[in-house]
């Protein structure tokens, strides 16, 4: 496509041929996507339910809502080019054409710890992303950085902070799941509980359990109830956010929310 020299109208027409173009071949690849579409579901009663032909607008406004707009990406990234309690987003990132801005706040591991804790205090799971490349063992469902000895192993030593994982790309998000639960000694997390979509083979019927150390180390985003957040992270929403570059690891696994 050659645009310079050429009209606005003009770019318009070849943009809307190659948004025809692109679509022609997204539904030959996933079908057409459906205008109605019939929702079955029970509830906690275990009460079947069953709506008639719903269009995709209607089933947002009816079970979703404005919820996501009470909710936030909070990250934990220890690098010297992201100051704990500013807000941050990443240049390019999304996948909406004049949608909602992918917006983090970076905070200590210990401050979104207590954030999810909160949550999961008030009977609300909490979605985060993670590095589950490291220390895992799928068939148990065990996420615990003494898994596995690779130091002994291999007689190196692998030891790197978390700030150096990310600086060196050595680890970044690569996997959204769901904490269910944490066990608490004395109001202070020591494991928590994990919701896969591996399917029930994988771990204890698809949940996993994870150390706090791993949580440590390795997640990188949670997402929480802005009710739970200090005045200072409050007003760091507020804030015009600072800009990443696209390369960013905080840019591997987005939650953009409203």
């Amino acid at each position: 496509m050659y645009v310079k020299g050429m009209s606005k109208k003009s770019i318009m027409q070849e943009k809307e041929s190659m948004l025809e173009e692109l679509y022609s071949f997204l539904c030959v690849c996933f079908g057409e996507p459906p205008k109605e579409f019939v929702w079955e579901y029970r509830d906690k009663n275990k009460t079947f339910i069953r709506t008639e032909m719903i269009k995709p607008i209607e089933f947002f406004n009816l079970y979703i809502g404005e919820v996501l707009k009470n909710y936030v990406s909070i990250i934990n990234s220890p690098t010297s080019d992201k100051i704990y309690g500013k807000a941050y987003t990443v240049k390019y990132l999304g996948n909406v054409i004049g949608g909602n801005e992918v917006v983090y706040i970076n905070t200590d591991i210990y401050t979104m710890k207590m954030l999810t804790k909160q949550q999961l205090k008030n009977n609300e799971t909490v979605w985060f992303g993670s590095d589950v490349s490291k220390y895992m063992d799928i068939e148990t469902g065990i996420l615990d950085n003494e898994a596995y000895n690779y130091n002994v192993a291999f007689g190196m030593n692998f030891d790197m902070t978390k700030e150096e994982r990310l600086d060196y790309r050595e680890s970044c998000m690569n996997h959204a799941m769901v904490i269910t639960g944490v066990n608490l000694c004395s109001d202070v997390p020591n494991r928590w509980k994990i919701e896969n979509s591996w399917g029930d083979e994988k771990g204890d019927k698809g949940y996993l359990v994870m150390s706090d150390k791993w949580f440590d180390e390795y997640v990188y985003q949670v997402v929480i109830n802005k009710n739970y957040l200090s005045k200072e992270l409050k007003f760091a929403l507020t804030q015009k956010p600072v800009v990443l570059n696209p390369w960013d690891p905080m840019g591997s696994l987005a939650c953009s929310l409203g």
